[in-house]
């Protein structure tokens, strides 16, 4: 048996019940907690959105405030990361960015999915012309450099809705995944479930939404945690160069960018942007290393086979198969 069927025997027993009552939702949540990476980056996510979201409540600055006694002047009791060339306070433009930057990514990053969920299942399920046609545009899509074309078509959205942005950043990043959703969806379409469910007279969209994405959730999931992390990161990228967040709006690729080239002279203004992306981007592949541990134990590979084995021969569900012990 193949790791795809091995995927799948995990999210068929993503409902069966635990001893003692508890359900699967109970034991992904208890192997996530055990994983002290996994939850030093869930707190570390909740502390940022608080620091972006509270923090500027916490000191009498504005965005838009200009300090004209303090330029360019360092860290201090009455701005806590300095100030700007513009007097503007650095800890407010910091935790503007941070919000506009982790909103990007969670929106951008489970859409990502979705599309990726959207176009691999269906090109699988249908099969003939329109899985040829649908893989043949995936393969178009990932040999077409999206950095640049992403930096042509930004402009032409500037002074719109940010979350256009999104939608651009989304639209060039979704093709890998869904080659291995369409890979799944291939085996998944044989399945006895899913065959009777097409004699029962159900309509495609249902046996799709119902019955194939589901028995994948376990992939959709750590995917789209790992791809919030991407858009975090293409965001900054674009912004840095000029092409992303325009102004007066500010996110963290933006501030870096006009930070950088002070980096030597005044360094707060490049050091605590980088930073907070550093650690956002460490906390979100962090939280999804921890997923993909909860929900599928073995998959760390072969150093800790031994000693996750141990931990979860008392813990597997009922009938739960892992991707080492089918290799095996």
């Amino acid at each position: 048996m193949s790791a795809l069927d091995a995927a799948k025997e995990l999210d068929e027993t993503a409902l069966m019940p635990v001893a003692g009552g508890r359900g699967r939702g109970w034991l992904i949540a208890r192997r996530f907690v055990r994983n002290r990476l996994a939850l030093f980056g869930l707190i570390v996510i909740v502390l940022l959105f608080l620091a972006a979201y509270l923090g500027p409540y916490l000191t009498h600055w504005q965005l838009t405030d200009i300090d004209f006694d303090n330029f360019q002047t360092g860290p201090s009791a009455t701005h806590w990361f300095g100030t700007t060339q513009t007097g503007q306070d650095m800890f407010v433009l910091t935790m503007r960015g941070a919000q506009k930057s982790l909103v990007i990514g969670l929106i951008g990053g489970p859409l990502t999915t979705a599309i990726a969920a959207l176009i691999g299942s269906v090109a699988g399920y249908l099969g003939g012309w329109v899985d040829r046609v649908l893989v043949w545009f995936i393969d178009v899509m990932l040999v077409m450099p999206s950095f640049l074309l992403l930096a042509i078509l930004s402009p032409t959205f500037k002074g719109k809705t940010w979350l256009l942005f999104v939608v651009l950043l989304a639209a060039f990043a979704w093709m890998i995944t869904a080659r291995i959703v369409r890979s799944l969806t291939l085996s998944l379409k044989n399945r006895e479930f899913v065959l009777a469910a097409k004699y029962m007279g159900v309509s495609t969209p249902r046996i799709i939404l119902r019955h194939i994405l589901p028995n994948m959730a376990s992939l959709l999931i750590i995917d789209a945690t790992i791809s919030v992390a991407g858009t975090i990161l293409g965001e900054s990228g674009l912004s840095y160069f000029g092409f992303g967040i325009q102004p007066p709006d500010v996110s963290l690729g933006t501030l870096i960018g006009t930070g950088q080239g002070d980096v030597n002279t005044y360094p707060w203004l490049f050091i605590f942007p980088a930073g907070i992306l550093v650690l956002t981007i460490l906390a979100v592949n962090f939280i999804g290393d921890g997923l993909r541990d909860a929900l599928d134990p073995n998959a760390s590979g072969a150093k800790s086979k031994a000693k996750r084995k141990e931990q979860t021969d008392d813990e597997a569900l009922p009938g739960e198969t892992t991707v080492v012990e089918i290799a095996q």
